[in-house]
């Protein structure tokens, strides 16, 4: 059986200062994300239905310090005892696997992703869209520093595929579908 659920409204149609379009997509996709994980047993929250593994928990967290890595790490240069959080010991840093251990609880993952969130909007407030990544950030990324517009479209992009990932996860899950 599948059952429909109304998305909340995206920004208003008529916003044409970028700084509030970009800062509203992303706020609208991390509520999604959000909506796509209520109602989920734990059961359900860590259970792969995917050949490559993850949960719809592990999704959450990576995207929590997705966030922590780009904004706090990689923009602002501010020091985050560990960045690869998300991460198994068995396999840590950038290739690493997903891992959320058995004793992380949803409301933990959800008030840890809440606070990534809060944090970078905070961020976001404090500087210009044309300002650059601190030297690249913390990262040992090489190349040119991003801007902070270019970080915030890939950020856009990453939330806005990963959403899609759990509309299809519950789906699967439960038979709720809409964004």
């Amino acid at each position: 059986m599948v059952t429909h659920v109304e998305p909340p409204a995206e920004p208003d149609v008529t916003l044409t200062d970028p700084r509030d379009l970009l800062t509203g997509y992303l706020d609208h996709y991390r509520d999604a994300v959000l909506r796509k994980l209520d109602g989920l047993s734990d059961e359900q929250l860590r259970t792969s239905r995917l050949p490559s593994g993850w949960t719809p928990l592990e999704l959450l967290k990576h995207l929590a310090y997705v966030e922590t890595r780009w904004l706090r790490c990689r923009f602002a240069d501010e020091p985050v005892p560990d960045p690869w959080g998300d991460r198994s010991a068995a396999d840590p840093g950038p290739g690493g696997r997903w891992h959320v251990a058995a004793e992380e609880t949803f409301e933990g993952v959800r008030a840890t992703f809440l606070d990534a969130c809060a944090h970078s909007r905070r961020i976001v407030a404090g500087a210009r869209l044309d300002d650059v990544a601190s030297a690249g950030g913390r990262l040992g990324a090489s190349g040119p520093a991003p801007s902070l517009i270019w970080i915030l479209f890939h950020l856009l992009q990453e939330y806005a595929r990963h959403a899609g990932h759990l509309d299809v996860v519950r789906e699967l899950a439960d038979g709720v579908v809409g964004e």
